[in-house]
């Protein structure tokens, strides 16, 4: 008999957690493949990252990485189907087989990745933010003692709050939310005087939640950078490859100068990295279990990493967000090609 999500929960809370036995008697793939599509894990409406928009359609980066996923596997990006989670639920679900794999903005821990998931790689690399209205004066976190902090349950958030507090001895007060939404709502009602999460995630909420976005700051919390990344449960190592490499597909793409417009012409290339990464040279798609042109199908389908970035987050977004960290390594960047061979 599967567990229950309460008992999920209690072995969560403890770093116990773990997929049922029957669960893993099918290696996820052969599911997914059975199934005919990824399950995702989504957030609840982070617009940039994960949000429907006015046509019903998910988009967003963490999309368009859950759907790399599908393109390498199923051969169509869009056969990804997503799930809403709370911050709370995410690493539940997640363990407990009712999604795939969580592309959701999840930061990077060592107790999370201790226990029960495994991290693929960042997709994304950012900072904890704090959003308040500019009026107050305040302008960084010294200048917050004795503030209220809107933050929501079962994120690090919690943890960064009571730490900077500790640290500059500001007696900080945590509001705490157990929904995304009412997190956000409670702090544009006025209920705290600060809201406290990813600094993108923040520039979202600004850009999409507040009457007039040029009336609020957005500034650090601390000087630590954070890495977002896709992850899967535990035991299943093969499942883990193909979400590491799927995403690792869109950087590589950059940094060979492939994208979605030339990577048709590309196919003729005498460049034998780029013969590899594309399948015409055969052996990667074997090594993964997937049809050779897998890389091919992600990047037709959806770009390079530079593409997804841009359309979503970045110029051709509302959000606008420079690159900065998320530029390729040659760049300057955080973001490290993986070899293709």
């Amino acid at each position: 008999m599967a567990m229950s999500r309460m008992r999920l929960l209690a072995l969560a809370l403890l770093g116990l957690a773990t997929l049922p036995a029957a669960a893993m008697a099918q290696s996820t793939v052969d599911v997914v493949r059975a199934r005919g599509h990824v399950l995702c894990g989504g957030s609840q409406g982070t617009v940039g990252f994960g949000a429907v928009d006015t046509r019903g359609e998910w988009q967003g980066l963490d999309v368009d990485t859950c759907r790399a996923v599908a393109a390498a596997v199923l051969g169509d990006g869009r056969r990804a189907r997503f799930i809403p989670l709370s911050g709370q639920q995410r690493l539940i679900a997640l363990q407990s087989g009712e999604v795939d794999v969580l592309p959701r903005t999840t930061t990077w821990t060592l107790q999370r990745d201790a226990n029960g998931v495994n991290f693929t790689g960042a997709n994304y690399y950012e900072f904890t933010g704090v959003l308040m209205r500019r009026d107050t004066g305040v302008t960084e976190v010294t200048g917050m003692k004795g503030a209220s902090v809107c933050v929501q349950s079962g994120s690090t958030t919690e943890i960064t709050v009571a730490d900077a507090s500790r640290v500059h001895a500001l007696e900080l007060r945590p509001v705490v939310y157990d929904h995304t939404e009412a997190t956000r709502q409670a702090f544009f009602q006025g209920r705290c005087d600060a809201l406290v999460t990813d600094a993108a995630a923040l520039a979202s909420i600004r850009a999409t939640l507040a009457s007039n976005p040029d009336d609020y700051v957005i500034f650090p919390i601390n000087d630590k950078l954070e890495a977002l990344a896709p992850s899967v449960r535990h035991g299943d190592d093969r499942w883990f490859d193909i979400v590491k490499w799927s995403f690792q597909a869109l950087v590589v793409a950059e940094q060979l100068g492939i994208t979605q417009a030339n990577v048709e012409t590309m196919l003729a290339s005498t460049d034998p990295t780029i013969r590899r990464f594309l399948g015409v040279d055969r052996g990667n798609g074997a090594a993964l279990g997937l049809d050779e042109r897998w890389a091919y199908t992600i990047v037709k389908q959806l770009g390079n990493y530079a593409e997804v970035f841009e359309r979503n987050v970045g110029a051709g977004s509302p959000l606008k967000l420079v690159r900065g960290h998320n530029r390729l390594a040659r760049d300057g960047g955080l973001m490290f090609p993986l070899a293709f061979n």
